[in-house]
């Protein structure tokens, strides 16, 4: 089942903002969020028009900065049943620090532009977090099919997330993630310094040179 069809059954108080990828266009849905106060950010499955790709294209050269290229209000057309029914959006155009162009729409006519795109990347963020979560944790399976159990397990993962943060700042490394995580891991009931396994330990023994020279040495002549 997709997970769009889940987005039916969430109960959002009224001046909820929610975020998602244009993977969740669901119109019908968002006329229905609309109806009951609740706020939506996300991106719309069209191609940018040609003559917005030419007026980006005049900003090339400045580098690192990030503006709204336009703000469009738009009718959406979607089907509810077979009654064809329009829906009123706020579409953004912005281009990023890295030249790429985004499309986004809304039903927030309050907060500004930039907001819009800060909200989807905010959303992006949140992504990333989940899939460092699912990396370097054990989230990729559920030791227990119950609600509580799920529950118990996905805050200890996120506690155990929050604390490998903690320890990162404080030893002032510059490891990825993945290897503190894997170097507590491996040190996990080893009597040593959290902070010292971080910053001298190493994730993997370093190789030691085998003399290709097997004639006898010293030692070994005076045994004889």
């Amino acid at each position: 089942m997709h997970d769009k069809k889940f987005l039916s059954k969430l109960s959002l108080p009224v001046g909820s903002m929610v975020t998602m990828d244009r993977a969740y266009n669901f119109y019908r849905q968002f006329s229905r969020w609309t109806e009951e106060g609740v706020f939506f950010a996300t991106r719309q499955k069209i191609k940018v028009i040609e003559t917005l790709y030419q007026y980006t294209q005049a900003y090339q050269e400045e580098k690192k900065k990030a503006y709204v290229i336009t703000e469009e209000h738009i009718h959406q057309t979607y089907k509810d049943g077979k009654e064809q029914k329009s829906l009123c959006l706020r579409r953004v155009i912005y281009r990023d620090e890295k030249g790429r162009t985004y499309q986004f729409i809304t039903n927030n006519w309050a907060i500004t532009a930039e907001e819009v795109a800060l909200i989807y990347k905010y959303r992006w963020m949140i992504e990333l977090v989940f899939k460092k979560l699912k990396q370097n944790f054990q989230l990729h399976f559920l030791y227990s099919d119950t609600e509580n159990g799920i529950k118990t397990q996905i805050w200890c993962t996120l506690i155990a997330h929050l604390l490998l943060n903690v320890i990162r700042r404080l030893s002032k490394t510059k490891k990825a993630f993945s290897t503190i995580a894997a170097l507590i891991r491996i040190h996990l009931i080893s009597h040593l310094d959290v902070k010292w396994v971080v910053t001298e330990a190493r994730r993997a023994y370093a190789k030691r040179s085998i003399s290709k020279n097997k004639s006898p040495t010293a030692i070994q002549l005076n045994l004889f």
